[in-house]
């Protein structure tokens, strides 16, 4: 899946997907695009790949388990005092 490719922006901002990236990621005709403007460039998605890419950041992170353990670290530290 790890590819390049490259596209020309045409008249009135046009942008033809290469034919090969399409397939790969079975867009067709009418997909809706997300374009997501980042420090590092811009990444372009269908809106469930923005989903999915998410939920895979967020993966394992609680943060309940987070506020707990902050919570009893700042109780550890009051007793001590």
């Amino acid at each position: 899946m790890d590819a390049t490719y490259s596209a020309s922006l045409g008249d009135r901002g046009r942008l033809v997907v290469p034919a090969g990236l399409r397939a790969s990621q079975q867009w067709e005709q009418g997909t809706a695009l997300l374009f997501i403007e980042t420090p590092h460039g811009v990444v372009v998605a269908t809106r469930d790949q923005v989903k999915d890419l998410v939920r895979a950041q967020l993966a394992g992170t609680s943060l309940v388990d987070e506020l707990v353990a902050e919570r009893r670290e700042q109780a550890k530290q009051d007793d001590a005092a």
